[in-house]
């Protein structure tokens, strides 16, 4: 059984950073893709970072390209998220999730990231 614990997020003003982590287990090499998503009251789950565990290639969602950096420790199984220049329209829940050559079917309970002056 897979299990996503993601860390507590918070709040930040804008322009910001804000790292979050989540911790899994019972992944195999056979789900090699973990990821984060986001999601908005009313709204469908947004994807914003994938990463492949064995090759470590990672992909974005075009809204957070060159401001968040997935990256992984496969000794610590943690997957991180690190997030620079946050805007307000980065507020959301954000769950990290897992499943297999970018299809995920595994996720956290997700935690809250708030953007605000």
């Amino acid at each position: 059984q897979i299990n996503l614990m993601e860390s507590t997020g918070g709040s930040v003003q804008p322009g910001g950073s804000l790292r979050l982590s989540c911790l899994f287990s019972g992944v195999t090499d056979d789900d090699n893709t973990m990821g984060w998503y986001r999601q908005t009251p009313g709204t469908e789950r947004e994807f914003v970072a994938g990463i492949y565990t064995g090759s470590g290639y990672d992909y974005y969602a075009d809204s957070v390209k060159g401001r968040f950096t997935i990256s992984l420790d496969m000794n610590k199984r943690t997957v991180y998220l690190q997030m620079n220049s946050l805007t307000p329209s980065d507020t959301a829940m954000y769950f990290c999730a897992n499943g297999a050559w970018g299809r995920f079917t595994v996720w956290g309970r997700g935690t809250q990231v708030t953007v605000s002056p």
